[in-house]
């Protein structure tokens, strides 16, 4: 490290510190033995906007997973096994510990605070950054004190509420449509209302989307949904766009009235006489506390609905896919031919390059998630930051892994490829091929309409465990359409879950191998869920690729694959010549017919 790498160190790692001295001034002032910061916003959000990245304001652990607890004389981080690395890196120096989750003999953070500070301990939360779930698991064992805005005392320039312009798409279902459908639902559980907090589900609601959140394009807002009407608080200050504008008055026009941001607790407040449907997993404990009249918990029917995509998104979702495999193709290409000749390639300098080939797509909007461009160990870490200033350079041998996607008018993609540079060691090979070998298994799975997703995780382990290895992130996820990147019920994980996959349903299939400090390897395609027929055992489903992006064949182990798995990848990578390669242009079009012919 250079000198002034080091001191520039040591001064972010003294300014962590003295920000935890003050919440426990904070603490002692409110008589608290203990707060817990959840990473959340108001809405739950995977990605909070700036205002709500709190956790890594006070610790400076950058991972989408974490949450910190500070007592007067600890303070510990709780994140998964993606970030492990990454957060003992990033907390090093700052005073707080890492807590290992989710794995074998790991302590919940009530589990700690119990044995830690006692049952009856004061315990401090953000109530609008706090699940009614979480809150509900806390106030069974301690006095918890709900403090709005708990740390914007100490936050001198904490960013203030985003309000991007906000614009209307058409999906292939109107609005009237969709709340109408609604309405029905709410009527067959007999109730009034339901208040919507979940920023994903308005959006898709009432069509519209924007920049709140980077990444998202959602709108920072709530939603009241009942017999007296639909209200959007969506409002933070005076609207300065066309497009806000004209937003506004179509909804206006369906009957839709938007209000400002702030006034949903008084809207909530003085509802009477009435049964507001509320998912505990989504609205924050601020909002639940301004609920006076009668409530019926369940998780929000928009979630499943949602993921079910209609027929114009899957075409616009299959299209978007080719344009997004043409701007890989022609970033693959790109990268080979500049590591070949010698050219001085970062980490940093690939992901950047890969983001200008999408933005030559006409309706490209930003990236779905923060590019993950990792050469050698840095592949090691599931969730790797790239750093912009001193990247590691691209050489002539080992594995790159790339993880990025992109948010299109028409649909968001994600995609990882691991590609090989130069000489790979045996072990890399290996890694290389178990792990397309467990993708090809699950990918050509035909499965139970409504399985659960956790009871396919095992068919793409499988592989993997048989060589004694395996990987400690989800196998699978569900993607929105021009939505979240990562969208519920659907997912393919080893945690026990009863949501079921159903037609229609976009899914993710990326199963790694990492090798601490050597590297890592992730193969990852989107996949729409599609009927399979019908037999006296019912419906059954399968797996079509909406990716169009060839996997490298040119260190595969063919010792380790079953002539169906080879069948497999021969017949995935002609389709993806014959899908995109008459939009390519001829040098890359050549190499992209080199590079998918046949493995035999």
């Amino acid at each position: 490290m250079k000198p002034w790498s080091r001191l520039q160190n040591i001064y972010y790692m003294n300014r962590y510190a003295e920000r935890i001295e003050h919440l426990r001034a904070f603490m002692r002032a409110r008589d608290l033995d203990a707060v817990v910061i959840y990473n959340a916003d108001p809405h739950l959000s995977e990605y909070p906007a700036l205002r709500w990245k709190q956790v890594e304001w006070l610790t400076g652990f950058t991972g989408e997973a974490g949450d910190v607890v500070v007592t007067m004389d600890e303070a510990y981080l709780w994140t998964d096994s993606r970030y492990f690395i990454q957060a003992e890196s990033q907390l090093d120096g700052t005073g707080i510990k890492l807590q290992k989750a989710r794995i074998p003999g790991s302590v919940s953070v009530d589990e700690w605070l119990l044995a830690s500070q006692g049952e009856g301990a004061r315990v401090g939360v953000d109530s609008f950054c706090t699940s009614v779930e979480n809150y509900k698991s806390l106030i069974a064992r301690f006095d918890v004190v709900c403090i709005p805005d708990m740390l914007t005392p100490l936050w001198e320039d904490r960013p203030g509420i985003a309000q991007t312009p906000i614009y209307s798409i058409n999906p292939g279902e109107s609005v009237e449509e969709k709340l109408d459908w609604l309405m029905e639902t709410l009527s067959e559980k007999e109730c009034d209302y339901i208040i919507i907090s979940a920023l994903d589900e308005i959006a898709w609601l009432l069509n519209v989307r924007a920049s709140d959140i980077e990444y998202t394009p959602v709108v920072i807002s709530y939603l009241l949904v009942g017999r007296d009407g639909v209200k959007w608080f969506a409002l933070k200050d005076e609207i300065e766009d066309d497009k806000t504008s004209a937003t506004i008055e179509l909804l206006t026009s369906k009957g839709i009235r938007c209000l400002p941001y702030n006034e949903v607790s008084i809207e909530i407040s003085s509802l009477e006489d009435a049964l507001i449907w509320v998912d505990r997993q989504t609205l924050n404990i601020e909002i639940f506390s301004a609920i006076k009249c009668k409530k019926y918990f369940a998780p929000s029917p928009i979630q499943t609905r949602k993921a079910i995509k209609n027929p114009v998104e899957i075409d616009n979702m299959r299209e978007t896919h080719l344009r997004d495999g043409v701007a890989m193709e022609n970033f693959l290409h790109w990268l080979e031919n500049k590591v070949n000749d010698g050219s001085r390639v970062s980490e940093w300098d690939a992901a950047l390059k890969l983001a200008e080939f999408r933005r030559q797509i006409d309706d490209y909007v930003e990236n779905s998630f923060e590019t993950i461009s990792a050469y050698g160990a840095g592949a090691a870490l599931p969730h790797y930051h790239t750093p912009s200033q001193n990247a590691p350079l691209l050489m002539p041998s080992g594995m790159y892994l790339n993880d990025s996607g992109g948010q299109f008018l028409r649909g968001t993609t994600d995609i990882t490829r691991t590609i090989p540079l130069g000489v790979c060691t045996e072990l890399e090979k290996r890694d290389y091929t178990l792990v397309l070998k467990a993708h090809i298994d699950l990918a050509s799975s035909v499965f139970p309409s409504g399985i659960p997703g956790c009871r396919l995780d095992a068919v793409a382990r499988e592989a993997l465990w048989k060589y004694r290895v395996d990987f400690g992130h989800g196998t699978g996820h569900g993607v929105g359409y021009f939505l979240g990147v990562h969208e519920g019920p659907a997912q393919i994980r080893q945690n026990l879950s009863g949501a079921g996959l159903f037609s229609g349903m976009i899914i993710s299939i990326e199963p790694g191998v990492y090798r601490e400090g050597m590297f890592g390897v992730r193969h990852e395609n989107l996949y729409l869920i599609a009927d399979a027929g019908e037999s006296e055992f019912g419906h059954f489903l399968k797996f079509e690729p909406l990716t169009m992006c060839h996997f490298d064949t040119s260190i595969l182990n063919l010792s380790l694959l079953d002539e169906w798995e080879i069948a497999w990848l021969d017949n995935y990578n002609r389709r993806v010549y014959e899908s995109i390669g008459t939009f390519l242009d001829e040098p890359v079009r050549s190499w992209l017919r080199e590079k998918t012919k046949p493995v035999k």
